[in-house]
């Protein structure tokens, strides 16, 4: 049995009260796997969200020094220089120092590039799982000093890939492999068929880059008022917090609706598949290359017909199941909203669609993806 230690971002949460996205994959990735010669734990910070996920069993290190202003200007000079970015490896050690007394295992550090010159100094094996564009600022002379700890390095999608790829050096591309995320077609699933008006919804962090404003434009655009649309998500993981400008403005966009406009804040992650249940089409309109969004697969899972945006890597999570439109452009998302809208059977034969997809890329899926690249460095 080979360990497997999972560190993610000091402060982050194991538990399902989070939003998080890679609290979430590492809780599917562990839950996804049955049998299997690894054993998957958490490393986390004190004094973090509980209850913990129950997919692994947690190591926990005390709170470190959160890096200040100067400190995270300091690193990116030193990263030109290809120099170790002090301060965030000093924000990480703590939870590198949790594993001194382990046993010898493979430490996945997730969007955390910093971990790699740490692990040099222990018997641990290393592996980057990259679920954004985590190397963005470095340049390839610093990634060549700087992921050399790293056996592999894992991105979420082709697209998320082959925007890490330009930062890489050629030993470093060849370490490179893509594993999807997965969904829990256990958690979501299909419920009744929605009584009452069509339900549209936005589910995200109600931010510019999420483009819930594009779905209330393309509302406009429809005119219909027997249509209801719905955007849930609140600007933080919390569902108290005060209103951002943005979501002032959103609410402005949505006295031009003709439809019902109902905003409903965040939601833990236990509260969700009830909360997709109610809708009938999700829309996912992000504007930013979103490399593998949870929330597409968990629409799928759910029978949702998806409309995404053509960006990132959603249409690799979205594949042959949904429909895809710019979302520059809100008025192609009204002439699809008002096509299924109009037509329910085209409605179902999505949904049916991607339930199936769902079922054939779940955690399980994931995990035996990720198993193999595991494998790769422990033959």
């Amino acid at each position: 049995m080979t360990n497997v230690f999972h560190i993610i971002t000091p402060g982050d949460h194991f538990s399902p009260r989070t939003g998080s996205a890679v609290p979430t994959v590492v809780h599917g990735l562990a839950g996804g796997m049955a049998e299997s010669p690894f054993h998957n734990h958490v490393i986390v910070q004190e004094g973090t969200y509980q209850p913990y996920y129950t997919s692994a069993p947690v190591i926990e290190y005390p709170r470190p020094v959160v890096p200040t202003p100067s400190g995270r200007y300091l690193d990116g000079a030193r990263g030109l220089l290809g120099l170790p970015r002090r301060s965030i490896q000093h924000y990480f050690q703590p939870a590198v120092d949790a594993l001194q007394d382990r046993e010898p295992g493979i430490v996945v550090a997730h969007n955390a590039p910093a971990v790699g010159r740490l692990l040099k100094r222990t018997a641990h094996r290393g592996v980057l799982h990259a679920h954004n564009d985590i190397l963005r600022t470095y340049s390839r002379y610093e990634a060549s000093r700087a992921l050399e700890g790293f056996e592999r390095i894992v991105a979420v999608s082709e697209s998320l890939a082959d925007q890490l790829t330009p930062h890489l050096p050629p030993s470093l591309r060849e370490r490179l492999r893509v594993v999807g995320n997965g969904v829990d077609t256990g958690m979501f699933v299909p419920g009744p068929n929605s009584e009452g008006p069509v339900r549209v919804m936005f589910l995200g962090r109600a931010i510019p880059e999420k483009g819930p404003d594009v779905l209330l434009k393309a509302a406009r655009l429809i005119g219909r008022d027997d249509v209801e649309f719905v955007v849930v998500g609140s600007h933080e993981f919390n569902s108290t917090t005060a209103l951002s400008p943005y979501e002032q403005r959103l609410r402005a966009l949505a006295d031009d609706v003709a439809g019902i406009v109902r905003f409903e804040p965040f939601v833990e992650r236990t509260a969700l598949p009830a909360l997709l249940q109610t809708a009938h089409i999700l829309v996912i309109p992000s504007r930013w290359p979103d490399p593998c969004p949870l929330t597409i697969g968990e629409g799928m899972a759910t029978g949702l017909a998806v409309v995404a945006a053509d960006r990132g890597g959603i249409p690799e999570a979205l594949g042959d199941a949904g429909i895809l439109f710019d979302p520059d452009h809100p008025d192609q998302l009204a002439a699809v909203l008002t096509d299924l809208i109009a037509h329910p059977a085209h409605r179902a034969a999505l949904a049916e669609r991607a339930r199936e997809r769902a079922v054939a890329h779940d955690w399980a899926w994931s995990w035996t993806e990720f198993e193999r690249v595991l494998d790769e460095i422990t033959d």
